[in-house]
């Protein structure tokens, strides 16, 4: 069989030669186009940089490779004890290759290792969870103004909200009509600006993976435990809230997000209860009453912000995430706003749970 012309030259680049070279696709990330590069005696994890999101590339190498190297350290002296995803250097030294009209990257591969799109139980919530916490504390000692903002405003939600203001008067591609209802609801939800905006100087900036969606923690395969955090492009300063509210989010529906089964988009309150244990227990000696308090507030602000981000993207044409076809970012919006409603619906039990870890 021929190999991809693309494999072989990715493959050549980054040390691993040119026999017997496959590569397909892995993972279920909206951005990057990510592929399993392999030879018979290795594998890397090789990304098409989306360079539309992350127009400085090199800097999205330097700040992933900073963590990588703290968390190293970290691991040395037995204060981080997770796998850690390095980036490979090619065989010139340096990190981005120019091919098939893109910069592609190289990312060592975590064997032995599982992703899950859909938290099965309890258990899994709390394990992962568990792990974005030992993450979390880890980088605490890091000085998170190395970091280039790669995404500016990442998690603002006024920006976001001002963005889908701009397109709803655009209408570039005419969509309005087909999701006015959730473009009503969407504006009626802007209050959310006003509370993240009550909590400046009341909780700490801390250095945040800010997308700890639940495919970003590794388990592995023989003990089912956490395996490794992935997925470093995003870590900037910001709210542990924020981080938070991501795991709920993506822990605690049993639907996956492009789920059109809306009726069974929930929260499961007992996910909840695990991804609150999970988390706060390895940060019980830095967290502050305020921090764990917001973490309603950031349960709230971040399905709803994923929803908006998705609305405006459909609205605009889908210039951000990936599609699979022309409902795709409507069908996001509609699976997150469900959640986010189910959320609100159940504000009393679940901000009891928090209370009381």
């Amino acid at each position: 069989m021929k190999s991809n012309p693309t494999a072989v030259y990715l493959s050549e680049n980054f040390g691993l030669g040119n026999e017997r070279v496959s590569m397909k696709p892995i993972g279920s990330g909206h951005i990057n186009s990510t592929m399993l590069l392999s030879v018979p005696s290795k594998s890397l994890v090789v990304q098409k940089l989306n360079t539309d999101v992350f127009p400085e590339p090199d800097m999205l190498v330097k700040n992933a490779r900073l963590i990588e190297s703290h968390l190293t350290q970290k691991h040395q002296v037995g204060e981080y004890n997770l796998d850690i995803i390095r980036h490979v250097a090619t065989v010139g030294d340096d990190y981005l290759v120019e091919c098939e009209q893109g910069l592609w990257r190289a990312l060592e591969f975590i064997g032995g290792s599982y992703s899950e799109d859909v938290v099965a139980n309890t258990s899994q919530a709390e394990t992962a969870a568990n792990a974005f916490g030992q993450f979390a504390v880890a980088l605490e000692d890091f000085d998170a103004k190395q970091l280039h903002h790669v995404i500016p405003d990442f998690h603002n939600l006024a920006m976001r909200a001002e963005k889908l203001t701009d397109v709803i008067k655009a209408d570039p591609e005419n969509r309005l009509a087909s999701c006015q209802a959730e473009v009503d609801f969407c504006l009626s939800q802007f209050g959310l600006i006003d509370e993240l905006k009550a909590l400046k100087g009341v909780v700490p900036i801390r250095p945040c993976h800010n997308d700890t969606k639940i495919n970003n923690m590794l388990f592995c395969n023989k003990s089912h435990g956490a395996k490794a955090v992935i997925d470093l492009d995003t870590c900037m300063p910001g709210y542990w809230l924020y981080d938070f509210g991501d795991m709920v989010r993506t822990f605690c529906s049993p639907e996956q997000e492009d789920s059109t089964n809306l009726a069974n988009v929930r929260v499961r309150e007992d996910i909840f209860e695990a991804v609150v244990k999970g988390y706060v227990e390895p940060l019980k000696d830095l967290i502050t009453e305020q921090e764990k308090q917001s973490f309603w507030l950031g349960t709230k602000v971040m399905t709803f912000m994923i929803g908006l981000r998705f609305l405006t993207d459909y609205i605009d044409g889908d210039h951000y995430f990936s599609i699979k076809h022309a409902n795709h970012n409507l069908e996001r919006a509609q699976n997150q706003f469900a959640l986010y409603r189910d959320i609100l619906a159940k504000k009393s039990t679940l901000k009891a749970m928090l209370s009381d870890v």
